[in-house]
C-alpha cells in the first residue's frame, strides 16, 4: 500500500524502512507534521501514517478521505488528536500500536524518580567542572518508602514491581482492580488517602475527561508536604499551573516530566538556538528540583522496532482485509 508517513524524524525513517523489508508497502516519508496546512501531502495516498501530535481533526479527516485516503494508521498508543466519531462517519479505518514497551516507560520513570532524588543531574555537571562537594546533594532512601501509583495497566504494573524491589510500600489506584499488582502486596486505596500517605506519586492513566488536570490546585493541597510527583503518560493529567504553585510553596519537592500538556510545539524539535514562547515552560526550567524530559520514555531501539512492526503489520492487515485487532472505534476508551 502506498503511504505518507507524516512528521518523519531519522530514526523513525530508520527503523520503519528496517521492518517494511518484510512488508513491501511504498513509503513516502514527509518531514511536516500533518494538520490542515500540510493535508494535501497525502493526497492520492490510500493511508496516512501519524504520530501523538499530528492533527487528525475532523476537517482533515475530510480532506484526507475526500483526497483518496481510507486509513489512518498511528505510530503511537495514545489517539487524543484523533476525531474518531468523524472517522467512522466517513467510514475510515484508524489503527494504532497499543503496547510497544511497557518496559521502556516505567524504567525511565524510576530513572526520573532515581535522577531527582540523588541529584544526578547536579553531580554529573559539578564534576565536569572539578567541583566534588556533596553539599546540597543530599536524597533518601527509597527503601520503606511509600510510593503512590496511580494507573495500574501494564505500565504501572511495572513500575509497581521496580520500585518493590526497592523495598518500597506499594499504594494503587485504579478504577479497575490489576490482580498481578495486587500480587506483589501493593495495597488499593482511594486518591485522597494515596495523595495523603505517598512520598512518590506516579502517573500511568489514559487521558479521558475524567483525567484531564487529575493533578490541579486540591490535588496537591491533600499530598504530604515535600512529594516527589512524576509523569511519563499524558501531559494534561497534570494542571502545571497549580503545581508550579506546589513547587513555590514546597508541598511538592520534586517534580519529573517526560510529558507537557503543551508539548505539540516543543518536543520533538531543535529549538536551542530559539527562545521559547511558552512562558509557562520556561517557568518551570527556572526550578532546581525539576527534570523535564522530551517525551523520550518510550524511546527505545526495542520499542521503536515493536511500532514500526506493528504499524506495518496493522495497514497490511486493513489492505487484505483480514481483521485488525489494533483497530480503534468512535467509543473506543481514550488512553
Amino acid at each position: 500500500m502506498k503511504i505518507a508517513v507524516f512528521n518523519t524524524k531519522p530514526y523513525d525513517e530508520e527503523f520503519l524502512r528496517a521492518a517494511n523489508r518484510a512488508f513491501k508497502h511504498k513509503l513516502t516519508f514527509l518531514e511536516p507534521r500533518l494538520s490542515e496546512q500540510t493535508v494535501s501531502l497525502a493526497a492520492g495516498f490510500p493511508a496516512v501514517c501519524v504520530f501523538v501530535h499530528d492533527e487528525v481533526s475532523a476537517r482533515v479527516l475530510e480532506i484526507l478521505n475526500a483526497n483518496g485516503t481510507h486509513l489512518v494508521a498511528l505510530r503511537c498508543a495514545g489517539f487524543n488528536n484523533v476525531d474518531l466519531k468523524t472517522a467512522a462517519r466517513l467510514n475510515m479505518k484508524v489503527v494504532r500500536v497499543p503496547a510497544y514497551s511497557p518496559y521502556a516507560v516505567a524504567e525511565h520513570t524510576v530513572g526520573l524518580m532515581l535522577t531527582l532524588n540523588r541529584k544526578i543531574y547536579k553531580s554529573y555537571t559539578r564534576v565536569r567542572e572539578g567541583n566534588f562537594s556533596l553539599d546540597g546533594l543530599l536524597g533518601f532512601d527509597m527503601h520503606q518508602r511509600t510510593v503512590g501509583v496511580i494507573g495500574t495497566g501494564k505500565i504501572g504494573a511495572i513500575v509497581a514491581h521496580i520500585v518493590k524491589g526497592f523495598g518500597c510500600h506499594v499504594l494503587a489506584y485504579d478504577v479497575r482492580r490489576n490482580p498481578e499488582v495486587e500480587q506483589l502486596g501493593a495495597q488499593y486505596v482511594s486518591l485522597n488517602e494515596l495523595y495523603k500517605r505517598s512520598d512518590v506519586i506516579t502517573l500511568h492513566c489514559p487521558l479521558i475527561p475524567e483525567t484531564y488536570h487529575l493533578i490541579g490546585a486540591d490535588a496537591v493541597r491533600r499530598m504530604k508536604p515535600g512529594v516527589m510527583l512524576i509523569n511519563s503518560s499524558r501531559g494534561e493529567l497534570i494542571d502545571t499551573k497549580a503545581v508550579i504553585a506546589g513547587l513555590k510553596s514546597g508541598k511538592i519537592g520534586y517534580l519529573g516530566l517526560d510529558v507537557y500538556e503543551e508539548e505539540a510545539d516543543l518536543f520533538f524539535e531543535d529549538l536551542s538556538t530559539r527562545v521559547i514562547q511558552d512562558d509557562v515552560f520556561s517557568r518551570l526550567l527556572t526550578f532546581p528540583n525539576v527534570i523535564i524530559t522530551g517525551h523520550q520514555a518510550f524511546f527505545t531501539r526495542e520499542a521503536m522496532k515493536n511500532i514500526a512492526e506493528t504499524t506495518l503489520k496493522n495497514i497490511a492487515d486493513v489492505e487484505s482485509g483480514r481483521p485488525c485487532p489494533n483497530s480503534l472505534g468512535p467509543t473506543t476508551v481514550r488512553k
